[in-house]
C-alpha cells in the first residue's frame, strides 16, 4: 500500500489532512460532532479521528489551526456569545445600581423634606391652638363647599 503525502510541510496522508480541516472547520463554526466543542488540540484531532501523533504531524494544518485560535482564545462561538452576553449585563447591572443608588438618594431627601414640613405643621397648628382659633380640616370644609354649590 502505498502512502501520499500532502503538499506543503506536513507528513500526513492526504486522508488525514481531509479529516483534519474538516474536523477544524467544524470546531471553529461550533458544530463539533464528537468532542465538547472547545478549541484545543485535544478536540482537533479526536474530531478529525486521528491520533495525536498524525496531527502533531501535520505542521501546516497546526499553524493554521494555532492562528485562527489565537484571535477567539480558545473559546467556542457559543462561549464567546455566553461571554459577551454576561459582561452586557454586567453593564447593565452597574447601571441599574447607579440609578437605584440615585432614586434611594432622592427618596432620602424628600423623606427629610416631608419630615420638616411635618414637623412645621404640627408647631403652627399648636400656635393656633393656642391663640384661640378653631383649625379647620379639609375634608369638614369640602364636605360644607358641596352642599353649598352641588356636586361638579
Amino acid at each position: 500500500m502505498t502512502t501520499t503525502f500532502a503538499t506543503g510541510t506536513d507528513q500526513v496522508s492526504a486522508k488525514a489532512e481531509k479529516a483534519l480541516r474538516a474536523a477544524m472547520e467544524r470546531l471553529l463554526a461550533g458544530r463539533p460532532t464528537c468532542t465538547d466543542g472547545r478549541l484545543v488540540k485535544e478536540n482537533l484531532y479526536r474530531e478529525a479521528g486521528v491520533s495525536r501523533a498524525t496531527m502533531n504531524r501535520a505542521h501546516d494544518i497546526l499553524t493554521e489551526w494555532n492562528h485562527r485560535t489565537a484571535t477567539t482564545g480558545a473559546r467556542t462561538p457559543g462561549e464567546a456569545r455566553r461571554d459577551d452576553e454576561l459582561q452586557s449585563l454586567k453593564r447593565e447591572l452597574k447601571e441599574t445600581k447607579r440609578e437605584r443608588t440615585d432614586l434611594q438618594r432622592r427618596l432620602d431627601a424628600s423623606a427629610t423634606v416631608i419630615a420638616a414640613l411635618h414637623h412645621d405643621n404640627t408647631a403652627l397648628r399648636e400656635e393656633l391652638g393656642d391663640r384661640g382659633t378653631v383649625v379647620v380640616t379639609l375634608d369638614e370644609r369640602r364636605s360644607t363647599r358641596e352642599e353649598t354649590i352641588g356636586p361638579c
